[in-house]
């Protein structure tokens, strides 16, 4: 499998693709600090919000079992999923029993993370995504390369022609306006004719046993209330206590995603309508294994608002795909080698360290000094790379002591003034996408030595 470095050197081939990739993301982050700054109150908000999910994470067992108590009483029926698998069989279970083989599904970066689509197709299931940017990159058989904009990756021309394969609309017709009513109508079909929908959560609420939803396209809506039977899947960490502490995360939500000031539909589902049928899947997949790393447990107070990938440098201009996991940038980083370390090892050294990610992250999760927590982490497993770990350790070793950091940084110039094809070369990574600086002609230390006596 490839790393990221590798897979964001395919998407650096096309460089036009990578300007505009990065140009929409910081005009999107642009559009975010605007937002913010018409609300005086935003640092208090970010801090209530921290605050609340620290202390749902602190007392998760609590306001998770208060939840389905109160989703109970309402009428939903409640199932637990250890992991990705149990949660796919549980979902295959409930249209087994109902005899549905065709179901509509709004976006869930769950059953993403949970790979819920294939595993519904090899077990004889149709799933349509609902969610427009999902079912552009499930028409093309890919992974969503962005939390929120699942398919900012892909050109207008690209997005007409997989209408016109998939769709039969009018190739070379790439207009937005005609391919989103194209799209309108044909899920409008789907939503009438599917027997079962499943959606996401963006939070539940302990307090009352409801669920609430967040789209700007009304899909879910569509699919819930039309279905005979509703799903949910949800993230343990989506909870959160009460009723009244709602109105501080959609404030947060949509401005740190989008600049919007709160989403278009923000649906609210507490009990089934009559004749319906409505389960909510609450899920482990290594949550519970994350809170107890004290490190990483934060990350759990995510919303999803992808505010840390529209900010991120690296992933503004090596794409969302390049962190083959589902849920790619700095956050997707720091969730993915809990999963599984040997496998996502590549993906916390994906990051400059810069900080912006932490900056804008509404609910202040510290996540770049994750990142740099995580790297330490795998070094110390063994699982970086052997050439890095061995550079590495021969920088140390110079580093300690001077005398062998002024015989280095000699040799170095000179390596550099009389074989520079000795640095500039393919082998190093450094050179590919930089010009390498002009020699000096001393070092600081021995201009300091020259220049000293005159400053005395």
């Amino acid at each position: 499998m490839k790393d990221h470095a590798e897979l964001a050197e395919i998407f650096n081939k096309d460089e036009q693709r990578v300007d505009w990739h990065d140009e929409t993301l910081w005009w999107i982050r642009a559009k975010r600090d605007i937002a913010v700054h018409k609300l005086p109150e935003w640092e208090e908000l970010r801090e209530a919000a921290s605050q609340i999910k620290v202390n749902v994470l602190s007392n998760l067992s609590q306001y998770l079992k208060q939840f389905e108590k109160n989703a109970q009483a309402n009428g939903i029926v409640v199932h637990w999923a250890k992991d990705a698998g149990e949660h796919n069989r549980i979902v295959h279970l409930l249209l087994k029993e109902q005899g549905i083989d065709k179901m509509v599904k709004s976006k869930s970066m769950l059953t993403e993370e949970c790979h819920l689509n294939e595993y519904l197709k090899a077990q004889g299931i149709n799933v349509i995504d609902s969610d427009l940017g999902e079912r552009i990159v499930q028409l093309a058989e890919e992974m969503p390369s962005h939390i929120v904009l699942p398919c900012i990756h892909k050109k207008k021309e690209e997005i007409g022609e997989l209408f016109h394969q998939h769709l039969g609309t009018p190739a070379g017709n790439a207009d937005p306006q005609f391919l989103t009513e194209t799209a309108r109508q044909h899920l409008r079909d789907t939503f009438l004719t599917r027997r079962a929908a499943l959606t996401g959560v963006n939070f539940a609420i302990a307090e009352t046993g409801e669920f609430v939803v967040c789209t700007n396209e009304g899909n879910a809506d569509m699919g819930a209330h039309l279905s005979d039977i509703h799903i949910a899947s949800m993230g343990i960490e989506k909870l959160i206590p009460e009723r009244k502490h709602l109105g501080i995360f959609l404030r947060l939500l949509t401005r740190s995603a989008t600049g919007q000031p709160i989403t278009t539909y923000s649906s609210h589902f507490k009990k089934p309508r009559e004749g319906q049928q409505m389960h909510i899947i609450l899920v482990d997949n290594g949550r519970s294994v994350q809170l107890g790393r004290e490190d990483f447990r934060n990350s759990l107070k995510c919303i999803r608002c992808g505010a840390c990938m529209n900010t991120c440098p690296v992933y503004r201009r090596s794409g969302g795909h390049s962190y083959h996991y589902a849920i790619s940038g700095p956050i997707g980083s720091i969730l993915a080698p809990n999963l599984d370390m040997e496998k996502y090892a590549d993906l916390p050294f994906a990051s400059t360290l810069c900080g912006s990610c932490s900056n804008v992250c509404p609910v202040k999760i510290d996540i770049h000094d994750q990142l740099y927590k995580w790297r330490q982490v795998l070094v110390q497993k063994g699982y970086s790379p052997k050439t890095k770990t061995a550079s590495m350790k021969a920088m140390a070793w110079v580093l300690e002591s001077p005398g062998r950091y002024r015989a280095a940084g000699k040799a170095a110039r000179v390596t550099m003034k009389l074989a520079p094809f000795a640095v500039n070369n393919k082998l190093n990574p450094w050179y590919k996408h930089r010009d390498m600086p002009a020699v000096p002609k001393q070092s600081f230390n021995e201009w300091y030595q020259t220049n000293r006596k005159d400053k005395i």
